[in-house]
């Protein structure tokens, strides 16, 4: 069994990996959470332990909750952690100081074991009629996704296009888009990647 304290030893990685998604310097992060720099990088390099109210600033600088820096996988294989995630330890998405996407009907959890490589793969359930927002967005880099159950109204520049249950998409990311659940009676469910990792803001 892997105890709370070993997975401490993973703290200092996770910190810096969504730090750096985030596109944060550890100069921002010092700002957003009233700690020194040289706090921060001692937590990112295992030198320092933070206390828990310490781990709550830095999880709301990093907009997650902090829960994040430890899937509950007690029961699970240590060695496993960096490649495999289990379905009962997915991590959920957020995007911001509102904690998540639920108010809109969105729910997002990350199925990549971790943020060091240059891909993501995740999972979105979209509530019917449930969106990524009334405005299309844009950022660097490609994605691309599986429409494994349900509609899903997908929006590029503008055009919209209708994928059913077994349709993909891929596309720039630089392209205005917007995802829609059209249904008003059917969740969506969808499975994504997008390359370089980007967690919308």
């Amino acid at each position: 069994m892997k105890s709370a304290y070993q997975s401490l030893a993973d703290l200092g990685n996770e910190i810096r990996q969504l730090r750096r998604v985030r596109g944060i310097t550890l100069q921002q992060m010092a700002l957003a959470t009233g700690k020194s720099v040289g706090f921060l990088s001692q937590v990112e390099r295992n030198l320092t332990r933070p206390s828990v109210a310490a781990l709550q600033d830095i999880s709301e600088a990093l907009a997650v909750h902090i829960g994040w820096f430890f899937p509950d996988d007690a029961n699970g294989d240590p060695g496993e952690r960096e490649h495999i995630v289990r379905q009962q330890n997915r991590r959920r998405l957020t995007y911001s100081a509102l904690s998540g996407t639920e108010y809109l009907g969105l729910h997002d959890h990350l199925l990549s074991a971790n943020l060091n490589g240059q891909l993501a793969l995740g999972i979105s359930r979209y509530e019917p009629g449930a969106s990524t927002g009334d405005d299309s967005y844009a950022h660097d880099g490609e994605e691309a996704g599986l429409v494994l159950s349900g509609q899903l109204q997908l929006t590029i520049d503008g055009r919209d296009y209708l994928l059913e249950a077994g349709d993909s998409f891929s596309f720039k990311s630089a392209s205005q888009h917007r995802y829609v659940n059209p249904s008003d009676s059917e969740d969506s469910l969808v499975i994504w990647a997008n390359t370089p990792i980007t967690l919308r803001n």
